[in-house]
């Protein structure tokens, strides 16, 4: 349809790319209408949990407006003096709210006891009963590892 018109009126060829591109758009954001307007808006809705369905309704609003706004830009009227931009600024406020919840949601959390067993088990030793702790405070100063590890040391 584009390459008809295209054909038949007279514009700079520089914009050619331009006008495939956006022509693409144009039929990919159809399609897509088209796959969402076939299924009943409750029966997709149920499908989805309540953090999903607003997910869903702040796309739609969003993808409307803004579409509104580029009519708004072919029809030669300024849409940053129009309503429609406080409008896309609202939805963006929610869409940022949606966000953090879902940024909290996937946060890892600290389960306290876990970590009280993973560091009691780290200290604990089997073999003399106590922490690994109380254990190295017992041992003798002079034992043949270390001696042997101090030499080493002065030696370098």
């Amino acid at each position: 349809m584009a390459e008809d018109i295209a054909a038949e009126e007279d514009y700079p060829s520089e914009i050619e790319e331009q006008l495939k591109a956006f022509d693409s758009s144009v039929n990919s954001v159809n399609t897509m209408l088209q796959t969402m307007m076939s299924m009943p808006r409750n029966d997709l809705l149920q499908k989805l949990d309540p953090l999903d369905q607003a997910k869903l309704d702040l796309m739609s609003a969003y993808t409307l407006n803004s579409l509104f706004w580029m009519y708004l830009v072919t029809q030669g009227i300024n849409p940053r003096e129009h309503g429609i931009k406080q409008e896309l600024e609202r939805i963006r406020t929610y869409m940022n709210r949606v966000k953090d919840i879902t940024d909290k949601k996937a946060a890892a959390r600290l389960d306290k006891r876990a970590a009280a067993r993973f560091v009691r088990n780290a200290l604990y030793d089997t073999e003399a009963g106590g922490s690994r702790k109380d254990r190295a405070s017992k041992k003798p100063a002079n034992t043949p590892g270390r001696a042997t590890q101090s030499k080493r040391h002065k030696q370098s």
